[in-house]
C-alpha cells in the first residue's frame, strides 16, 4: 500500500492510497433451488463479465426431487430439503453461498444456520442495493402469487417506505424461457414503465433469476432516464465477495448459531 500526503501549501491535494494486496482464490457456490438447469447457466452467463479474476463462481441445480421453478412457499420448503442435503458435503469447499431465487427463500436460514460463510439471496441483495442508489424501488416479478410475497418481504426488510411497488408480467417462471421472446420482452418493459412513470421507481429490481438477461433490454428502455436496473444475481456475487476479502463471516452468537448440535442431542444427526 502506498499513501500520498498533502503538501501545506496545496489545499486541492487530498491524501489517497492504492491496494498492493493480493487476494487469495475466492469459491463462491451460486444455489439455483429449482431443478431446472438452464438457469444455472443463465445466472453465470450474467456474472461473467464482472468478475474479478481470482474469482470462481460454482452453478449448483437442485437435485431431484427439487421443483422445476419456485412458485409458493410450498415449492421453497421442497426445494430447501433437497439441497441442504446436497449441499452439507461439500460445503467446505466454498467462501460463500449465493442464493438464486427472488423471494425469502427458507434455503438462506438453513444456510445461515449450518455453516460461518457469509450467504445472501439475490431479493436481499437487490434490495440493498437499491437503497444504496436510489429512493424509490420498484420490483417486476413473475406471478400474482409472487407479487404479494414480495410486497411482505420488502416490509420485513425494513423498506417499506422506500418501496414504490410490484408489477406482475402473469409469467410462470419456465415462460420466461419457453414464451417468444419479442412477447415477453415487451410485456416486460411494459410492466417497468408503469414501475417508472406512473409508481415514480428510481431503482428497478429484476423479480426472478430467470431474468438476468433481461437486464440490457430493460437498460435500454430507460436510458437517459436515470433509473437504475438492479439484478439480484450479479450484484449479489460482488456483495459477496466484499463480505469475503473482508473476513466476515455469518454471526454465530444468537439465531444463527449452529443447529446441528440440538440435532445431535436428539439423536437425529442425519442430515
Amino acid at each position: 500500500m502506498t499513501s500520498l500526503q498533502p503538501k501545506d501549501d496545496d489545499p486541492f491535494m487530498v491524501p489517497c492510497v492504492s491496494g498492493t494486496t493480493t487476494y487469495r482464490k475466492i469459491n463462491i457456490l451460486l444455489i439455483n433451488p429449482n431443478s431446472t438447469k438452464y438457469m444455472t447457466t443463465d445466472c453465470l452467463k450474467a456474472i461473467a463479465p464482472s468478475l474479478p479474476p481470482n474469482v470462481i463462481v460454482h452453478g449448483f441445480t437442485a437435485p431431484h426431487p427439487a421443483p422445476t421453478a419456485i412458485e409458493s412457499q410450498t415449492d421453497a420448503v421442497l426445494s430447501t430439503e433437497a439441497c441442504i442435503r446436497a449441499i452439507k458435503p461439500i460445503a467446505s469447499q466454498y467462501d460463500a453461498f449465493l442464493v438464486a431465487c427472488f423471494r425469502h427463500h427458507p434455503l438462506i436460514a438453513v444456510l445461515k444456520e449450518e455453516f460461518s460463510q457469509p450467504v445472501l439471496g439475490i431479493m436481499e441483495a437487490a434490495m440493498y442495493a437499491a437503497r444504496m442508489l436510489g429512493d424509490k424501488m420498484g420490483i417486476i416479478c413473475t406471478s400474482d402469487r409472487s407479487m404479494m410475497t414480495h410486497s411482505r418481504t420488502v416490509s420485513a426488510y425494513g423498506f417499506a417506505d422506500y418501496f414504490a411497488g410490484c408489477e406482475s408480467a402473469k409469467l410462470g417462471v419456465l415462460e420466461l424461457d419457453s414464451k417468444p421472446k419479442d412477447e415477453v420482452y415487451a410485456n416486460i418493459i411494459q410492466k417497468l414503465r408503469q414501475l417508472v412513470e406512473n409508481d415514480g421507481a428510481d431503482c428497478v429490481l429484476l423479480g426472478c433469476a430467470g431474468m438476468a438477461e433481461l437486464r440490457t433490454v430493460c437498460e435500454e428502455a430507460v436510458e437517459g432516464t436515470g433509473v437504475r436496473i438492479i439484478d439480484g444475481v450479479t450484484v449479489g456475487v460482488q456483495f459477496l465477495i466484499a463480505l469475503v476479502r473482508e473476513n466476515l463471516q455469518t454471526a454465530k452468537s444468537g439465531v444463527y448459531r449452529d443447529s446441528s448440535a440440538d440435532r445431535v442431542k436428539r439423536n437425529q444427526n442425519w442430515l
